[in-house]
């Protein structure tokens, strides 16, 4: 199998190597819905460094701040620094995204399909 080495801008690949540094590392510990969002995540922050490589100054930075913020989560130190949740993070992306006019990278939270409940007859009782 071949692999295709993409030539990116110098800090394109940097950002791109954190993000999945960091994917690998959350695969470790989390499963189900969590890691679900953090591989949307992941994803959407791949595709913006990737598209905003030749932007400006100003939007490179904003990809940057919300790849940093994915990737340096804080672990609580009792209250001082609460854990940063991937849910703040799904926030800060979007934002970006947001600001960058790219609605088709939002990171939606994954809707549960609510339980079918069981049709009940009705009985129409009118007393006349």
């Amino acid at each position: 199998m071949t692999v295709e080495r993409q030539s990116f801008e110098p800090g394109t690949d940097v950002l791109i190597r954190k993000v999945e540094s960091h994917l690998a590392a959350v695969r470790a510990g989390l499963s189900g819905p969590e890691l679900e969002l953090a591989e949307r995540l992941a994803a959407a922050l791949r595709e913006l460094v990737v598209s905003t490589a030749q932007a400006s100054a100003a939007d490179r930075g904003q990809v940057r701040a919300a790849v940093h913020y994915f990737v340096l989560r804080r672990e609580g130190r009792g209250r001082l620094l609460p854990v940063r949740s991937l849910t703040a993070a799904q926030r800060v992306v979007n934002k970006v995204v947001i600001q960058l006019g790219r609605p088709d990278l939002l990171v939606e939270p994954r809707r549960e399909r609510p339980a079918r409940e069981p049709v009940t007859p009705t009985v129409d009782l009118t007393v006349g």
